[in-house]
C-alpha cells in the first residue's frame, strides 16, 4: 500500500470509533408459528403409517349361508380336504362378532401377522352369519371373503363345519414361518 492510499484511508475514517464488545448474545424474539405452519407441523407428527392394505370399498356381497371358499396354488388337493372337513388342531381363534367393518378390517390384519409371528398354522375366524343385521346378505362374511385371499400369509380358507360354527365361521390355513419350514426339514432328513 502506498503513502498517498493510506492517507485516503485514513481520512475516510475520520469521526468513525470502534464498537465495543459487550460479550454478549442477544436473542431476536421468536415469532409465533402460522396457522399453516402449525397445521403441518401436527400432522406430520401425528402421521401414521399403516401396513394393512385390507380396503373397505367394493364388495362382492354373500348370501348368510354361502359356503366360503379358498385355496391358492400350491396347496395339496389333500390339505385342503383335511382343513374343509375341519381335521387341523385349531391353534387360535378370532371372534367378529359385534365388530365394525373397520374394526374387523384392523383386527383381521393383526391377527393373521400376529399367528405368523408365533407359528399358528391353522386358525378359526368367526365371522357369524349376518342375521341379526338389517341387510340381508351377510356384510361382514362378504368382507372377510374379499380380506383373506388379499393377505399372503392366508394359503386357504374354508367355511368351518357346524360344531366349529359352520357358515359364521372359516377355517384358515396359513403360511409356514421360515422357523417352522427348517423344523420340518430336520425332522424329515431333508436339505434345503
Amino acid at each position: 500500500m502506498s503513502d498517498d492510499d493510506l492517507d485516503l484511508f485514513r481520512q475516510q475514517m475520520i469521526g468513525v470509533q470502534q464498537l465495543k464488545n459487550a460479550n454478549k448474545v442477544v436473542f431476536q424474539k421468536k415469532r409465533g408459528s402460522t396457522i399453516g405452519q402449525s397445521y403441518r407441523r401436527n400432522a406430520a407428527e401425528n402421521e401414521t403409517v399403516d401396513e394393512n392394505r385390507l380396503s373397505t370399498e367394493c364388495i362382492d356381497l354373500v348370501d348368510p349361508l354361502d359356503i366360503l371358499s379358498f385355496k391358492r396354488d400350491g396347496i395339496q388337493q389333500g390339505v385342503f380336504r383335511r382343513l374343509k372337513q375341519g381335521r387341523y388342531t385349531i391353534d387360535a381363534t378370532l371372534d367378529l362378532h359385534r365388530l365394525t367393518v373397520e374394526e374387523a378390517r384392523r383386527e383381521i390384519f393383526r391377527f393373521v401377522r400376529d399367528c405368523v409371528d408365533l407359528d399358528v398354522r391353522t386358525a378359526l375366524i368367526s365371522h357369524g352369519k349376518g342375521f341379526r343385521s338389517a341387510q340381508r346378505p351377510a356384510v361382514l362374511k362378504s368382507y372377510v371373503a374379499k380380506w383373506l385371499p388379499n393377505l399372503p400369509e392366508v394359503m386357504a380358507f374354508h367355511s368351518a363345519q357346524n360344531f366349529h360354527g359352520g357358515v359364521g365361521s372359516v377355517y384358515v390355513l396359513l403360511r409356514k414361518s421360515r422357523k417352522l419350514k427348517e423344523s420340518n426339514r430336520r425332522r424329515f432328513g431333508l436339505s434345503k
